[in-house]
């Protein structure tokens, strides 16, 4: 192999994101980019100079793995493509920081449903938004977040051109968009964008930001999403059977489906044929989450639909009439209710929760659940991995019992050298944002997350005596490493994200309270490999699964959490640590009570640690044990493919 080819070849690795969960590829990357990984590897080959090529094709390993990878992207498509069956809409996918087209935990999810979807060969499409400027970039101004979106184009993302235009309407005009392809493995991500010459500028604007801009503007692109990319799919030549809703943002696509089933049927039986080929995915556990329309703003676009079926407009709206205490709403929750033939929540608890939220809406009675699960080649550290196909063996990452079987084998100073080496690339990191000194042999304890008040990231203020006391015990060290983003509409997200950062300026601290700017994907993988304790504190039942400690929990971090979410389930006394809810019915008093239990326990924690370090580590194995086999993303595929798409596709056909 030459230089040319030795580029070409690392161009096509560039152009398929399977690298986004080969670490040892993502590591070539950042080398070549200057040793971090801050850009697409499209733009660092596009960069790169010819003498670093030279200079590896002198290396036997980095041409073995690139002669692998290639390899691999070959056997990948051996037997030709095969058109998708089922098509996953998503609002944002979070695959890698190289690409900011998501925002927190429903794109990090859903970027993980693609990885896992190509690791099995399910014939899967996703379908999403392309948006310009992303998610805002997080800066520390004055103590306060500050928010920038640098702009950004397909190409230097990855992304394919597919020569698709579609057309989607709206009230006076159509709206054209672009499609554009990304492939994810043997997953293919269709994403739509706007910004075509011939829109005006408003409308060129509609895949400007992730979550940018009003109700109006949120309104346009969920119909872009929806009824755009059921019309991009056909314009691909696919006829997909099962259509899987992430969340309601996609629920218009509905519009279009019954647009095709119509032809000379009245509505409701067109709506019976849609209906065998829509499943939902619900992500809130409270009704201040779901995604809601005013009458007046929606009615214009439901009309140009009705008009077309000559039906009347009340006979669309009452299809996503809010049935709670909020009236004149259009509930896109309620609406995929009414339209799908299952639904589901995201972890045991969020399914009955959900049942009791949605009673008596459409199949809301009915709504089962899979709980999440994550990414296990993407999130789990470089060196537990090398740790875990050695030591476990094969089927690790696809959550076989019979593997987390031998985590016994993993002798004591073995797990203790790899929780070492996390906290030495931690603090390291923390180093280099922050220029706060982390010391890795202290109990690290982790909470990464978006600023949401139910998250409560500052429960532990309550008892500011006792935090303080704790953070200047020299004989139990402790440091707490902060990170996450407020919604940049979040005013009291905002607020909860400053008082953070000014304890951590704080002499209470003392030198041993970091918050990281700019939470990411980066950050979050080197907080999950180097953090001991997972911490986790939202008001119970808001938590619908929650998967940043499912992450931690793969790289042997502990969990300390209210039973929420995944953790209500797979909580066994030994695992991890649960801390006691409040029944107070004053939230005042409920959060002073459950702030103290949280620092009883971390008391504990700090005593196993620091005292026990042998049953710590027993601790870590077992927790490895017991959550290996459900925490995985390969797990959840499974039973998305068992439960709801293979019946789903019965149905449909």
């Amino acid at each position: 192999m030459d230089v040319l080819a030795l580029r070409e070849s690392l161009a096509r690795l560039a152009g398929n994101h399977r690298w986004t969960w080969v670490p040892a590829m993502r590591r070539l990357w950042a080398r070549l980019d200057g040793g971090t990984l801050d850009r697409h590897p499209t733009l660092i080959i596009a960069d790169v100079a010819t003498s670093d090529l030279e200079a590896l094709l002198s290396e036997d390993e980095t041409m073995a793995l690139v002669a692998d990878e290639l390899t691999y992207l070959d056997e990948l498509f051996v037997d030709g493509a095969t058109d998708p069956q089922f098509a996953y809409f998503s609002p944002e996918f979070g695959i890698s920081d190289a690409i900011p087209q998501y925002s927190g935990g429903l794109g990090i999810l859903a970027g993980d449903h693609l990885k896992a979807a190509s690791d099995i060969g399910l014939p899967l499409v996703g379908v999403g938004l392309f948006y310009r400027q992303g998610f805002f970039r997080q800066a520390i101004a004055g103590g306060q977040q500050a928010e920038s979106y640098p702009t950004v184009t397909p190409e230097s993302l990855g992304a394919e051109a597919t020569g698709i235009t579609v057309h989607v309407p709206l009230p006076g005009r159509e709206v054209a968009a672009q499609v554009w392809r990304m492939s994810v493995g043997r997953t293919q991500l269709l994403l739509l964008d706007t910004d075509v010459a011939e829109n005006s500028d408003t409308d060129r604007a509609i895949t400007d930001r992730l979550y940018g801009g009003d109700r109006l503007h949120r309104l346009k692109q969920e119909i872009l999403l929806g009824v755009g990319g059921t019309r991009a799919l056909s314009a691909m030549g696919w006829n997909v059977p099962v259509y899987h809703l992430n969340e309601g943002h996609a629920g218009f696509l509905v519009l279009e489906l019954i647009d095709r089933a119509i032809d000379g049927s009245d509505l409701s039986t067109a709506i019976d044929k849609v209906r065998k080929s829509l499943v939902f995915t619900t992500h809130t556990p409270v009704p201040a989450g779901i995604d809601r329309f005013d009458r007046k703003m929606i009615l214009p676009y439901l009309e140009l639909w009705a008009t077309r079926w000559g039906v009347p407009a009340a006979a669309l709206w009452e299809l996503g009439a809010d049935a709670t205490d909020v009236k004149d709403r259009f509930n896109m929750a309620a609406f995929a209710l009414r339209l799908a033939s299952s639904a589901n929540g995201v972890s045991k608890l969020h399914g009955e929760v959900s049942r009791r939220l949605f009673a008596g809406i459409g199949i809301g009675d009915d709504i089962t659940s899979i709980t999440n699960g994550v990414h296990a080649r993407t999130w789990v550290s470089e060196d537990t991995q090398s740790v875990f196909d050695r030591i476990l063996g094969a089927g690790w990452e696809n959550g076989e019992s019979e593997a987390w079987d031998r985590v016994d084998s993993l002798s004591d100073s073995a797990v203790a050298s790899l929780r070492h080496i996390g906290a030495l690339n931690l603090a390291q990191l923390v180093s280099d944002r922050t220029g706060q000194v982390l010391d890795p042999d202290a109990l690290i304890v982790g909470f990464a997350r978006r600023f949401a008040t139910y998250k409560r990231s500052t429960l532990l203020f309550q008892h500011p005596e006792r935090l303080a006391s704790m953070l200047t015990d020299n004989n139990r060290p402790v440091h707490f490493v902060f990170a996450g983003k407020a919604h940049p509409a979040d005013a009291a997200g905002k607020e909860l994200l400053a008082s953070i950062v000014e304890f951590s300026h704080s002499a209470a601290a003392n030198g041993r309270f970091t918050f990281i700017p700019d939470y990411s994907i980066t950050i979050a993988q080197a907080m999950y490999e180097g953090s001991d304790i997972w911490l986790n504190t939202p008001i119970r039942p808001r938590e619908a699964s929650g998967t940043s400690g499912e992450k931690s929990a793969l790289n042997g971090g502990l969990n300390c959490s209210i039973l929420d979410g995944w953790w209500a389930e797979m909580y066994d006394g030994r695992n991890g640590w649960a801390i006691a809810t409040s029944d107070a019915p004053d939230p005042v008093l409920r959060d002073r009570d459950e702030s103290e239990a949280t620092l009883d326990v971390l008391d504990m924690i700090l005593a196993e640690y620091h005292e026990d370090p042998a049953g710590f580590v027993g601790r870590i194995r077992h927790a490895w044990k017991s959550l290996g086999p459900g925490v995985t993303a390969a797990r959840m595929i499974n039973d998305y493919r068992r439960q709801i798409y293979m019946p789903a596709l019965s149905r449909a056909r």
